[in-house]
């Protein structure tokens, strides 16, 4: 939850922007940050241990932020307008989720980082695990839960571990191959013989999802039964 602190400086900064935008429909913004994604996917899943493979990782970073804005402004907008409402809710959740996963998959299928593509699908299978259990604790009465390992702290922690590997292909440099360290490292890293910033983007991102799960779960639980 480091990084959801920050949500409330966020709404005082955009303010003069939403004031700006009185005019655009919220879900234009919706659906151009899912756009933007899939072009950032594409970059991400392509990218090769080489200097353009470097700079098409930081392209890619670079719309993904892009798509972070949009998507934290068509919500603002909204609530400006005074046009917020349960389907503005369900296609921002909706494509959150779809963005979430595709982002795992898609460094997951990239073959010169990770040697085991389905780590990707892993990843996006225990993101969603956690996720789903926020909204299923609203779906029998209680209000939607946002503990564990936001989604914010996740794209952050994977926006970082993305520059390590923008960084990494442009010296062209390997991470570092576990599989001759320990087993317990390889299996910790999704089954991935090197670690470097896609892989950690990975397994960071599972094992995030794992512990958002068993927090959510834990105070659904508690609060469905107190």
């Amino acid at each position: 939850m480091m990084f959801e602190k920050f949500r409330d400086r966020w709404t005082k900064a955009i303010n003069p922007l939403i004031m700006r935008m009185e005019g655009v429909d919220p879900s234009f913004l919706t659906w151009s940050s899912l756009i933007l994604s899939l072009v950032a996917f594409y970059l991400l899943m392509e990218a090769d241990l080489d200097s353009k493979g470097s700079l098409a990782i930081v392209i890619g970073i670079v719309i993904i932020l892009v798509a972070g804005v949009l998507d934290g402004l068509d919500g603002a907008l909204a609530r400006h307008q005074g046009t917020d409402g349960p389907y503005g809710d369900f296609l921002d959740h909706t494509i959150d989720r779809i963005v979430d996963v595709g982002l795992l998959v898609a460094i997951g299928m990239n073959g010169s980082f990770v040697d085991n593509p389905s780590s990707g699908y892993l990843a996006g299978l225990l993101t969603l695990f956690g996720s789903y259990m926020g909204t299923q604790a609203q779906s029998v009465g209680l209000d939607r839960i946002y503990g564990g390992f936001s989604r914010a702290d996740r794209m952050v922690l994977t926006l970082v571990a993305l520059v390590a590997a923008a960084w990494q292909a442009h010296a062209g440099v390997s991470g570092f191959v576990v599989s001759e360290i320990n087993d317990a490292v390889e299996w910790i890293i999704l089954g991935n013989s090197e670690l470097n910033g896609m892989t950690f983007a990975l397994a960071i991102s599972a094992w995030g999802g794992v512990y958002t799960f068993l927090v959510r779960f834990t105070k659904t639980r508690n609060g469905l039964l107190n």
